[in-house]
């Protein structure tokens, strides 16, 4: 069994075929998927796939880049939601910071504004967070480590292989493992990987982003957890089996499914 923990079910890229998407990867032996939360304009769909799929979940956030349009009142009736496992995606992304530095400094504060509120939101319902960090990894620890996240938990989604996040794995944190891993410029990942504790990795796809080899330039779909899993078995020389049953049983204890 494998949990793609973070596919994005509710994108358009899925909208004509998505019954074929999910019976492809059930076929290959992907049998939980986990709807992140990063658009509020998506998130009835995002529900709607949960409701009408047994193994498919849904979360409640919003990404830096909307963070315009967080508003915690109407996150209420989904986070009550049975099939509703976390608050995220949010945290930190400085990579597309433009203007003057009065500019920057500007967004950066409401970025951190937005996390917090959401890290405050999951403490609030009991929630683990889905954590995106891009080029903010400083930032994002002291916010997750001076608020108490460690509360909850969660998944550094997309782990972005700074080790300085990877003492964040004491204080109840995941790492997100996706196609990047596959990449041939992901250097850094793979010599991090190592040091990652076997019992905080999880896999995932993005899906319809950050496509595996041997299918980059493709949309990706949570099938390609496969490409992930293969990787990570060859880079620790462990069984394909012994990633599979370690990931699963940790999405399993972090996201509280069966």
């Amino acid at each position: 069994m494998i949990v793609d923990t973070h596919v994005h079910l509710d994108n358009d890229k899925f909208i004509d075929d998505l019954d074929e998407v999910l019976n492809r990867a059930r076929e290959g032996g992907v049998e939980r998927f986990i709807i992140p939360g990063a658009d509020p304009a998506s998130l009835k769909r995002a529900m709607s796939i949960a409701k009408s799929n047994s193994d498919v979940y849904f979360t409640v956030g919003v990404h830096p880049y909307d963070m315009d349009s967080f508003n915690e009142d109407d996150f209420k009736d989904f986070l009550e939601d049975e099939k509703c496992v976390a608050v995220g995606e949010c945290g930190l992304d400085y990579f597309r910071l433009e203007g003057s530095e009065e500019e920057k400094e500007a967004e950066k504060a409401k970025q951190k504004e937005i996390f917090i509120a959401q890290i405050e939101l999951a403490k609030k319902y009991k929630k683990p967070l889905i954590v995106h960090i891009r080029d903010a990894s400083r930032d994002s620890k002291e916010i997750l480590l001076k608020h108490n996240a460690a509360e909850v938990g969660g998944v550094l989604h997309c782990y972005n292989a700074d080790e300085e996040l990877l003492s964040l794995a004491k204080e109840g944190f995941y790492f997100g493992i996706g196609g990047v891993l596959t990449f041939s410029n992901a250097k850094k990942l793979i010599n991090v990987l190592p040091k990652i504790p076997l019992d905080k990795l999880l896999i995932e796809t993005d899906a319809p982003y950050l496509t595996p080899t041997p299918h980059r330039g493709k949309r990706n779909e949570p099938l390609y957890t496969q490409f992930v899993l293969k990787k990570i078995a060859e880079l620790l020389e462990i069984s394909e089996q012994k990633v599979e049953e370690i990931s699963t049983k940790n999405a399993f204890k972090l996201f509280h499914i069966s």
